[in-house]
């Protein structure tokens, strides 16, 4: 971690743009309206596309960190909470339009609640629990869930000519609902020992 970079690099400076367009993302999102049958919904598709580079900032600021040796603590305070903001932040406004059930934001936020504890837990006991590939993979397939939800909402055309575009993004979304709840185990068992110590040697 470079700690000489200070706060305004270009990848901080990119991720705190992915935080400023979450909220114009969702007042967007609120004042769209869906596809109609055999149509195409500009104010929707716009909504799918502002989405898709508030998901693609999340692989450029990262790149941009690493291959200018400015991780910095601020980034890495900031790339988890923009990430996080846009996940619960979208699906909030699927949940609201009905396109996702209520169980799939339970269990986003369940697990993000379980991994911020645990993460207090082990860092009061000085140490460090590595981020696993679990969770890089169940942000980018609930990006692209997400993504392929909001272009259904904007297009009436299938996939392949047959398959409907929405049955398509919920199959993903299911994916990432497994794969997060599996991440959220996953960092338990990891995180245990030190949960189970912390209890053992009192307060």
């Amino acid at each position: 971690m470079n700690k000489d970079a200070g706060i305004w690099t270009p990848a901080n400076i990119v991720t705190m743009v992915r935080v400023a367009l979450v909220p114009l993302w969702l007042l967007l999102a609120e004042l769209s309206s869906p596809v109609s049958e055999g149509a195409v919904s500009w104010s929707a598709l716009a909504v799918a596309f502002l989405y898709v580079i508030i998901s693609l900032t999340d692989k450029v600021d990262g790149y941009l960190a690493r291959s200018r040796n400015e991780v910095t603590a601020f980034g890495k305070f900031l790339d988890p909470i923009a990430d996080k903001l846009a996940v619960i932040v979208s699906l909030c406004y699927l949940l609201e339009v009905g396109d996702v059930s209520t169980w799939v934001l339970f269990i986003v936020i369940l697990r993000e609640f379980l991994v911020s504890g645990l993460r207090m837990v082990v860092a009061n006991e000085g140490v460090v629990v590595a981020a696993s590939n679990l969770g890089k993979a169940k942000t980018a397939i609930t990006m692209m869930a997400i993504c392929g939800l909001l272009f259904s909402r904007a297009l009436a055309m299938p996939v392949f000519g047959f398959i409907p575009l929405d049955v398509i993004s919920q199959a993903l979304l299911i994916a990432a609902v497994v794969i997060t709840a599996w991440s959220g185990i996953d960092y338990f068992v990891k995180c245990w020992p030190y949960v189970a110590g912390s209890a053992h040697g009192g307060r």
